[in-house]
């Protein structure tokens, strides 16, 4: 078992275990930094609860649903090893992975700008905990996540109707103790994705499509096209929390958060022999680029008409000019993301959640957001900022159709 803890372990954080130690030092700062900015917000323990709980589990999912690692349990299968320690230790090091690289961040953002008791850090503890075992059964249950999923809506109403009982930390004792005990009585091919899995022969075509690619794509890797949902679903919910906001200036806002939309963003970074094939093939820059560059357009745009007709229903005042700006931010975001994975795509990555949660993700909605303060600020810089999306765009066509 500690042979498989240390296989696992050191693929994801190191040979030497330096990325934990990095990561460490990020939070020290990153905790320093925003306590003595003397920010305070006022946090109720349930929210607490809720939002360490379900990002814990949502990426303990994506690392297991990875296939990278369902490739080197392929590996590791071919040795003689005792089921129930592998469960064991695989479990062990992907879920302080999750806790050491992801939660323990959010949680230093919300310990330094928040008061919370030692009850509550000692709850937040056993919430991870549980986390990472819920999520581990329900992904071995396969067949069977329907009930898995009504489970975990389960807690999250425990979290919410009983966080504040005598009994919570029982509940929570109880689901860990019953979910470590389902994973002693799981095989470990449950763990595998591949097996069992239909294979299907992708429909060809005489000529190369992209557009039919990205389709394909979304469809094999539901949890991409799960992201996107959740982002048009957030372009509903935003137009509550930014209407107390100046209506431009919101909507500006409103547009630059809606881009970031990571897994339709990072398409070259996620698939190694796609990016070479792009690069190495000639014309394959034209034949590739601008369809993407449309792809994440189309994806951008929708989410922002949906936040204006959310706003238009919520607020009002919805004008004509918001609909052309809403166009613009789209195809600035989209161009910007293009070139970004062309020029810089993410190569040291060690498991999918790597790239969902990769400091770049951030650099074109931080770029966005800049924008929309300056034109909020100064409107008369949207006539300027329109001029060079036009030069842009024509520069963006020209470059990739001369590769």
């Amino acid at each position: 078992m500690k042979m498989i803890f240390k296989c696992y372990a050191k693929k994801l954080f190191g040979a030497k275990y330096e990325r934990a130690l990095r990561n460490l030092f990020v939070i020290f700062i990153l905790y320093w930094g925003l306590h003595q900015a003397e920010i305070s917000i006022t946090i109720a323990p349930s929210i607490l609860y809720f939002m360490i709980s379900f990002l814990t589990a949502g990426v303990m999912w994506q690392v297991l649903a990875a296939e990278a690692e369902a490739a080197q349990m392929q590996n590791m299968m071919m040795l003689p090893l005792d089921g129930k320690k592998f469960v064991s230790a695989y479990t062990a090091a992907l879920g302080l992975y999750t806790i050491f690289t992801r939660t323990a961040v959010l949680l230093a953002v919300i310990l330094a700008v928040s008061e919370q008791g030692w009850q509550e850090i000692i709850h937040t503890i056993f919430c991870m905990i549980n986390a990472v075992l819920v999520t581990a059964v329900i992904f071995s249950l396969k067949k069977y996540r329907a009930g898995g999923i009504l489970c975990a809506a389960g807690i999250a109403a425990v979290i919410f109707l009983g966080w504040n009982k005598n009994w919570f930390i029982g509940t929570l004792l109880m689901i860990g103790i019953t979910a470590l005990s389902l994973l002693q009585n799981t095989d470990a091919y449950s763990f595998y994705g591949p097996e069992g899995e239909e294979k299907r022969t992708p429909k060809t075509h005489r000529h190369g499509s992209v557009r039919c690619y990205f389709l394909r794509y979304l469809k094999n890797h539901k949890n991409y096209l799960t992201n996107t949902g959740i982002m048009w679903c957030a372009a509903c919910i935003l137009p509550m929390i930014f209407r107390q906001m100046e209506s431009m200036f919101a909507v500006l806002i409103g547009f630059a958060v809606l881009t970031l939309n990571t897994p339709v963003c990072i398409l070259l970074s996620c698939d190694r022999s796609l990016e070479q094939a792009v690069r190495v093939l000639p014309g394959q820059k034209q034949t590739f680029c601008i369809p993407y560059c449309l792809f994440i357009f189309f994806c951008n745009v929708t989410a922002d008409m949906i936040f204006l007709c959310s706003w238009q229903i919520q607020a009002g005042g919805v004008t004509v000019w918001m609909f052309i700006t809403a166009v613009c931010f789209s195809l600035q975001s989209a161009i910007c993301a293009v070139l970004l994975e062309w020029f810089y795509p993410i190569r040291k990555w060690k498991t999918e959640s790597d790239l969902w949660h990769h400091p770049r993700k951030y650099v074109v909605p931080g770029f966005m957001i800049l924008l929309a303060g300056i034109i909020g600020m100064i409107p008369e810089a949207t006539i300027l900022f329109l001029i060079l999306l036009g030069i842009e765009m024509i520069s963006f066509v020209i470059v990739c159709r001369k590769a």
